[in-house]
Order: C-alpha cells, then sequence, then structure tokens
C-alpha cells in the first residue's frame, strides 16, 4: 500500500486509512494532525509519515499509537492548469522533447506533497514556461523507465523515434533521460542515426523537480536552446558548474558523469565541449562539428548485437569471467584495462581461446584520460598478438556501445579492427590534447 508493508500496513488497513487521507494519531499523550503520506519501496514496516498542516513531513514510530480517519483522501494527479499565456508561438523552430521515463519537469500536489512527472506540452510549459520563449514544445512519451533500466531495444525505440520527430519537419530534439546511463544512450544513438542533420540533445536531472536545488529547468531550457542550433549532431547538455548559471554541450561519444550528486557531474573526457548555453544563448566553443542542414533525412541503422560484455580488470582476476562468457556465446568483450591497456597474464590463456573462437577482444582504459598504447610495455604487446584491438581514446562505454553496433553488420576480425579503429562519430582523437584533462569552463 503505496510503499506501506509489514506492521505499518496492517495497522493502516485496522484503522480503514490510505494515504491521502487526513488522519488524527495520538502517542504518549501527544496527538498530531495530518495526511497520510506515501513512503517508499525501501522503508521500513515500524514508522507512519505524516504531513502535518505546516507543510512539514514527520516519522511517528507505530509502537503505541493510536490512529483515527478524519478525513478520505486521494493522492490525485493535480490537472494542468490553463493559461493563456502559454499559448505556443507558431513563428517559433519546432522542438519535440522525447520523454524516457526521467523526470522532465514535476509538479507538485501541495495538499499531500505529491510530485508527478509533467509530460503533455502545458505541462511541461507551465513548469517551465521559458519554454516557449525559445520553441514550440511537442512533448512524446517514448518509454517509462529509470535509466538504469534502460536496454538496447529501448535505444532503438528512441533512435526511431528521433527520427521519425526530425523527418517530420522538427527543427531539433531534446531526449529528457535519467543520468545514470545517459552517456550510453548518447553514444548509441551517436552510431545508429545516420545522415543527421539536425541536432539531438540528451537532458536530465541530477536533483528532482522538487527539491529547491533542482538542476531540472535549467538544463532543460539550456538543452532546448541547445536543439535550435546548428550542431547536427547527438549531445548530452548538463549543468557546466555547481550554480544555475550555464550549461556545456558535450558531444554524445565524449561524455561521461563523473560524480554521483553534483550538479555539474558530466564531463568532457579527452575532448573539450561543442558549446555553452547561458540565458538560453548558444555560445559555440570549437568549429569542428557537423554543421546543420536545412534539408535532409535522417535513417536508424539498429542492427546491434546484444553479446557484448564490458569487464573490468582487477588484480587477481582469474579466467573464469572471460571463459564464462565465450561459453555463454559472447561475440564481443570490451576490456576495461590498466594504465596503457593491460591485463594480468592469468587472463592472457582464456583471451587466446576468446579470440580463436571469434570473439572480438577490444581494449580500453580505467584511467579515462589519455590514451591506449599497448607498444610500450610487453603485456601489451603481447596483448596484440592474442588480437586485441586497442579502443585508442575512446571511453570503455563507448567502444561497449559500438562494438554491438560494429557486431550488428559484421563478425569478421579484419572488419571489425577497422572499423573500431576508425572515427565513425567523433569518439576517437587524431591525438589526445594534454590541456583536455579536467578541463573547467566558467
Amino acid at each position: 500500500m503505496y510503499g506501506y508493508r509489514g506492521r505499518a500496513s496492517e495497522l493502516l488497513k485496522e484503522a480503514g486509512v490510505k494515504p491521502g487521507d487526513r488522519v488524527k494519531v495520538e502517542k504518549n499523550g501527544r496527538v498530531y494532525e495530518g495526511i497520510v503520506m506515501p513512503r517508499s519501496e525501501l522503508g521500513d514496516d515500524q514508522h507512519l509519515v505524516l504531513k502535518l498542516p505546516n507543510g512539514y513531513n514527520i516519522g511517528i514510530s507505530i509502537d503505541g499509537i493510536r490512529i483515527k480517519k478524519l478525513e478520505e483522501g486521494t493522492l490525485t494527479r493535480p490537472p494542468p492548469p490553463s493559461l493563456p499565456t502559454l499559448r505556443q508561438d507558431e513563428s517559433k523552430p519546432l522542438v519535440a522533447i522525447l520523454g524516457t521515463g526521467g523526470t522532465i519537469a514535476s509538479r507538485v500536489d501541495y495538499r499531500t506533497g505529491a510530485v508527478f512527472p509533467a509530460f503533455t506540452p502545458e505541462e511541461i510549459c507551465t513548469s517551465v514556461p521559458e519554454l516557449v520563449e525559445i520553441a514550440r514544445i511537442k512533448v512524446v512519451e517514448v518509454c517509462n523507465v529509470f535509466s538504469e533500466h534502460m536496454t538496447p531495444d529501448l535505444w532503438i525505440k528512441i533512435a526511431e523515434e528521433v527520427a521519425k520527430q526530425i523527418n517530420e519537419g522538427a527543427k531539433g530534439v531534446v531526449v529528457a533521460h535519467g543520468t545514470d546511463t545517459m552517456g550510453y544512450t548518447a553514444a548509441a544513438l551517436s552510431f545508429m542515426l545516420q545522415n543527421l542533420f539536425r541536432p539531438v540533445m540528451l537532458t536530465g536531472a541530477q536533483r528532482s523537480s522538487d527539491r529547491p536545488s533542482s538542476d531540472s529547468a535549467l538544463n532543460l531550457i539550456s538543452a532546448v536552446a541547445a536543439a535550435t542550433s546548428d550542431i547536427a549532431e547527438v549531445c548530452v547538455v548538463m549543468h557546466g558548474s555547481v550554480s544555475d548559471d550555464f550549461c556545456l554541450i558535450h558531444r554524445g561519444v565524449r561524455v561521461r558523469k563523473c560524480h554521483t550528486s553534483r550538479r555539474d557531474a558530466f564531463i568532457s573526457v579527452n575532448d573539450f565541449p561543442i558549446g555553452r548555453v547561458r540565458g538560453a544563448k548558444v555560445e559555440l566553443l570549437r568549429s569542428d562539428y557537423r554543421k546543420a542542414s536545412p534539408e535532409g533525412r535522417v535513417w536508424v541503422d539498429s542492427r546491434l548485437d546484444p553479446r557484448v560484455a564490458l569487464v573490468k580488470v582487477y588484480p587477481g582476476m582469474g579466467p573464469e569471467i572471460v571463459e564464462s562468457l565465450i561459453d555463454n556465446k559472447y561475440h564481443g568483450i570490451v576490456l576495461e584495462g590498466t594504465g596503457l591497456g593491460h591485463v594480468p597474464q592469468s587472463l592472457f590463456p582464456a583471451l587466446k581461446k576468446a579470440a580463436e573462437e571469434g570473439v572480438s577482444l577490444v581494449m580500453t582504459s580505467q584511467c579515462l584520460w589519455g590514451r591506449v598504447d599497448m607498444k610500450v610495455y610487453s603485456t601489451g604487446r603481447d596483448l596484440l598478438q592474442l588480437g586485441v584491438i586497442p579502443a585508442e581514446d575512446m571511453l570503455p562505454e563507448v567502444a561497449y556501445v559500438k562494438l554491438m553496433w560494429v557486431l550488428g553488420r559484421t563478425r569478421k576480425p579484419e572488419e571489425v579492427r577497422e572499423l573500431m579503429r576508425k572515427n565513425l562519430a567523433g569518439e576517437i582523437s587524431e591525438k589526445t590534447r594534454v590541456d583536455s584533462f579536467a578541463a573547467t569552463f566558467t
């Protein structure tokens, strides 16, 4: 029952109370009145959460309490407000916002404190009214999953909807996405969207829209502004600092979430951002990006081979993990090696067996910044002899997605090697710039 279980759930049932009802609770001679709030599914079964008339929530231990229903209530989604000022200007460029399950924006039921995701144009524009000053907004819900549950099949579904919206006339597309796996989805779209001639910007929020420190509004405003630019690439648009002053436009195959909770968690690795958005104004920081064109037709090359694994190498690692992948008929393994691209010698026999059975092996580095160079030390040279493909300065997760895409069109070793070492979407630099290491922008 709305996150309640065990003893707490039984207590509510006995009193005929459910979340949303207004109740009176007596405990240790004190009386509390308020609205029963839902609980997280991870909450214990020993407490009741009550919203007091002053707006604060309190937790009350259920031991020795008496509860009485005062008024029937419900947790209902508030209707979207109808405001004439939200009329969209037909002269502005059309931007499609695709929802994938992350909260684009939220509205709060202030009676109960419940937070609801906003998906209709009215809800989006009411929550972030600055959007209608930038573009005409169209909202499409593609899927509804937390980003940790994202799958290759959903990548394809998102890519197909992006292509549809662009081919139907959208100036650009914004993909609202949870931050945990946003980098993976950005990489997948970068490889799948062929002949892309309009901007595709992924954005999300490190902090939910109901929190005063939420970053969702600025991220969304900046992503929509970037979606009206001439950057015909897949990018990630997120806070560029801990303050609400600007966002950075990162190339989709070069960006990683580098902090669990900071608002400026997303950083371009081995590269510099393409641009910066401040006050809904896009400032380009470089010129070597694919330029948008007024006409074209994007199509989706969705041939992905899901039988690819990403394996982190560690001291003392045995061959069992690689052997199990061989036994389970995996077609590719991306190794997140140490340093310049190394693994323990204990893995050599298993890797040799994998290569002999046609498994494509790709080497990246745990260091993130810098470049794999397997010719410096004997371990790396031995791995090259075993057929391991160096992934240059690609991020491990980007190499993982790219190998899925490459194996979807060929499993011939030489063709796989050629494609993995070829720069297809800006994922590989000819030379790694030393000044890109942990670069900051103001």
